[in-house]
């Protein structure tokens, strides 16, 4: 029940925070085949890119990636926070009453890993769907796939069963970052505001706002990751599912930084903070709301 409530939770989140991953997805690979001549900035920032995408491609388009989204946040943060609930049950987190930041941090972390590894898969794909655009405003490599079966039906059949994990030495430590700086600061965030007793402890409020101060932290922290990630999910393979733009993560986070900059692995902070931190607080609020009627029901 532990891994459902936290797959159910993310799932909710990930309806009303889609658009933003799809905006967040097109900003943080606009520039990167400078290199190639095809460079050119369609998107501003998020609001003109919001706006742009609604207006080529629909509003549907702002929903692209919505089915392989929902299977992602299922099942990766159905792992991640099931996992970390049910060591956060054995008491493993605590010392002497009081939650460790150091344990917090450890198992989140691994907690992440877990989910990185078992949601990579849905996230290539996931990734793919969402940078397909219309070709006047397209940036990165464009797939053509028709759906979320198509897409993994085209990679195995190409790539075969590694070729469904291909970017993942990127999605690990991407997850496992912020992961482990979500719940950390969740947990210890949560624990100040009851010793405040700025709410009662029960209320949903300690939730929220511990959420919302979750939030900032993790955007900072994950956003580079999270850049490096969507580039190496997204660039095209040769025959053999090697990638021709970047080699593994510390190539793809080096040509970044060499060619466009620490701002480089900060593009599209204002959508990721839009996407993260609505995500980040709504999969943490529902998650903890669920678990406290799931007790109430046991």
């Amino acid at each position: 029940m532990d891994f459902v409530l936290g797959g159910v939770a993310a799932c909710g989140a990930c309806f009303f925070t889609n658009p933003l991953e799809v905006v967040k997805t097109r900003m943080q690979l606009q520039g990167e085949l400078k290199s190639r001549g095809t460079y050119q900035v369609y998107y501003r920032n998020v609001f003109h890119a919001f706006y742009t995408i609604g207006k080529v491609d629909g509003l549907v388009g702002l929903q692209k990636g919505l089915v392989p989204g929902l299977f992602y946040q299922f099942f990766m943060n159905g792992v991640r926070l099931g996992s970390y609930a049910i060591i956060e049950s054995a008491d493993y987190i605590h010392t002497n009453g009081r939650v460790s930041a150091v344990k917090t941090t450890i198992a989140g972390a691994a907690a992440g890993v877990v989910g990185a590894v078992m949601g990579s898969p849905v996230y290539l794909v996931k990734t793919h769907l969402q940078s397909q655009s219309t070709s006047s405003i397209a940036v990165g490599h464009q797939y053509k796939h028709q759906g979320m079966i198509h897409a993994l039906r085209i990679i195995y059949r190409q790539h075969g069963i590694l070729g469904l994990w291909r970017g993942s030495s990127a999605a690990v430590p991407r997850v496992s970052v912020g992961s482990a700086t979500q719940l950390s600061t969740f947990s210890s965030s949560k624990e100040l505001i009851i010793d405040l007793q700025v709410f009662p402890q029960d209320s949903w409020l300690v939730a929220l706002s511990a959420g919302m101060m979750s939030s900032v932290v993790v955007v900072l922290a994950m956003t580079p990751f999270d850049v490096v990630s969507t580039r190496l999910y997204n660039q095209p393979v040769n025959h053999l599912g090697k990638g021709q733009l970047y080699n593994g993560f510390t190539d793809c986070f080096s040509k970044t930084l060499k060619k466009e900059g620490l701002t480089g692995l900060y593009k599209g902070l204002g959508a990721s903070y839009f996407r993260l931190g609505p995500h980040t607080i709504l999969s943490l609020f529902f998650w903890d709301e669920l678990r406290k009627l799931h007790q109430k029901l046991r």
